[in-house]
């Protein structure tokens, strides 16, 4: 089961661009642009976690994360703010806050907040299943059957990011972007992680294979998904 994540920000763009990196990591997501809305829609549905802008007209962040969190209710809240006063960081925290991040902010590292605070929270962990694999995203682990596969964390990202489009296509561009952080890494580098990655999915048994496209790009073929198209393995 997924962690249920509401997004806050009065500028659309950048609350569905969160949104939008959120759901990649495997995360269930809903936005809202103002502080009546977001209230709304907590009301409407449980969510896990909330990740809140603080400088909103009418309503603030400050003033939605007090009215979040009512007694009773169990929501992991990130503040987002542009302010790096630490008196700012301190009204966040006495507001209900969990935690702070000070824009702008590197999406690795809110990933990485949202986990400590969904670990904190005791919240179910992220999972992927795709075929006989199984990503749980929140500890970075890949399991097939009953066995954990041992990888690094670029390896972890490479089949995560092939896991989360099982069947599709994925181009070389936006496995460099999503998993090296930029389309200008040397292609070839998603060749030697591929290789290591079905090295390990074969020694572990699995019936997954990772096709390549040639001069597109790579597809995760499971038991759930069809081949399509004219591939190589190679």
């Amino acid at each position: 089961m997924s962690a249920r994540v509401l997004v806050v920000d009065d500028e659309p763009h950048l609350a569905e661009l969160i949104a939008r990196h959120l759901a990649r990591e495997g995360y269930v997501t809903e936005t809202a642009t103002d502080g009546v809305a977001a209230l709304s829609l907590a009301a409407a549905s449980r969510f896990d976690l909330a990740v809140i802008d603080v400088n909103m007209p009418g309503m603030t962040g400050f003033e939605l994360c007090r009215r979040l969190k009512l007694p009773g209710e169990h929501i992991g809240i990130l503040l987002l703010t542009a302010r790096h006063a630490v008196e700012d960081r301190v009204h966040g925290l006495d507001s209900g806050a969990d935690d702070y991040l000070v824009k702008p902010f590197d999406f690795a590292e809110l990933f990485a907040r949202l986990r400590a605070l969904s670990r904190r929270e005791g919240h179910a962990l992220l999972r992927i299943d795709a075929g006989d694999m199984e990503l749980l995203i929140d500890r970075g682990i890949l399991k097939v059957g009953a066995d954990e596969l041992t990888l690094s964390r670029r390896e972890f990202d490479l089949v995560r990011a092939l896991a989360q489009r099982a069947g599709q296509t994925v181009p070389r561009s936006e496995l460099l972007t999503e998993v090296w952080g930029s389309p200008h890494f040397q292609s070839n580098i998603v060749d030697q992680y591929v290789r290591y990655l079905r090295r390990k999915l074969a020694d572990a048994g699995s019936g997954a294979r990772i096709v390549t496209e040639r001069g597109v790009g790579f597809r995760l073929v499971t038991s759930d998904t069809e081949e399509a198209g004219s591939c190589s393995p190679g």
